[in-house]
């Protein structure tokens, strides 16, 4: 449980989110066509809603609890198969709780996440 407390208030400092309840608006928008945003936005709002971003990070870059998903997410299917069989920390989600087409609007939210910029073109690291 302190493990779990530690990575949201983490997250809500990084984000400078109010400590109450995480608010979506600090995420990026997904940087995909019409047709691709769509599901993308969707995906946004189910990853937040199922709690994805506790241990993966608001944009999926990982964290103390939860794995690295984005950007250059694994294949859906192997992901969709993880997420319904895990045996490990993360608790598996079956079909009920995450649909498959949430499953695959999430899918398409961390595609559409762009990798971070390279540390030299950062002024304040150099």
């Amino acid at each position: 449980m302190k493990h779990l407390l530690l990575c949201i208030s983490l997250a809500l400092v990084a984000f400078n989110a109010p400590a109450q309840s995480p608010s979506p608006s600090p995420l990026p928008s997904p940087s995909q066509s019409p047709s691709q945003s769509q599901s993308a936005e969707k995906g946004r709002v189910a990853f937040i809603q199922n709690g994805c971003w506790q241990c993966h990070g608001f944009v999926g870059q990982g964290g103390a609890a939860g794995l690295k998903l984005a950007p250059d997410p694994k294949p859906l299917a192997y992901i969709a198969a993880f997420i319904r069989n895990t045996r490990g920390t993360m608790p598996p989600y079956s079909e009920k709780l995450l649909p498959p087409a949430d499953l695959a609007d999430i899918h398409a939210y961390l595609q559409s996440l762009p990798p971070a910029p390279d540390p030299k073109t950062i002024p304040l690291l150099n």
